[in-house]
């Protein structure tokens, strides 16, 4: 039950998601609602979704898990660096910064890369299908902005004063993610054994 309650979710938010890229669609829904009634609509769609994720992918690890393959161990220490990155990425999503710049869609980046750091060390079928589904959009919804023209970020302030505030804001949150967010709502430690 879990795993349906799961893709329900992932369906719901990822096409929300999706149907943004689509502009000719995304314009006659802003034409119908209004930008206010859109982002409404868009919002609520979205937080039902990411409801429905998060409660199914509790109850499938409450269910238990299936497993599809064992993941080697040194792959934590692989995906506690690649988290490192996905912070500060999404950290440079906020902050106009050479690494804004470098990235074009940080958040994008930083989505990818959490999902990939994921999928190294989940290797049972709810966290593939999770991990997997937001990796594969995330690929999709870059591949999509550089087609339609989103070339994103595309300057940078002078001086790096602020892609010093990037790294250092990332790693606070990367620290707080990683010794509290983690093990107290996730219920897995994310460093250590």
């Amino acid at each position: 039950m879990g795993l349906i309650v799961l893709i329900v979710g992932l369906t719901v938010f990822l096409c929300t998601h999706l149907f943004v890229t689509r502009h000719s669609a995304r314009a006659a829904a802003i034409a119908r609602l209004g930008i206010a009634g859109y982002r409404v609509a868009f919002s609520i769609v979205s937080i039902i979704g990411l409801v429905l994720i998060v409660w199914g992918f509790g109850y499938y690890r409450a269910e238990g898990y299936i497993d599809v393959w064992m993941p080697p161990a040194f792959m934590r220490h692989i995906t506690e660096l690649l988290m490192l990155f996905a912070v500060i990425f999404m950290t440079a999503a906020f902050i106009p910064s050479h690494i804004k710049q470098k990235l074009k869609h940080p958040m994008l980046a930083a989505v990818k890369t959490w999902a990939l750091a994921h999928l190294l060390v989940n290797g049972d079928l709810g966290s593939i299908l999770l991990f997997g589904s937001f990796l594969v959009w995330g690929v999709w919804a870059r591949i999509a902005a550089k087609r339609r023209g989103d070339i994103g970020a595309t300057t940078a302030p002078t001086g790096w004063g602020n892609d010093a505030l990037v790294v250092v804001i990332g790693i606070v949150i990367y620290l707080a993610l990683g010794l509290v967010f983690h093990p107290v709502f996730i219920g897995v430690p994310a460093f250590g054994a």
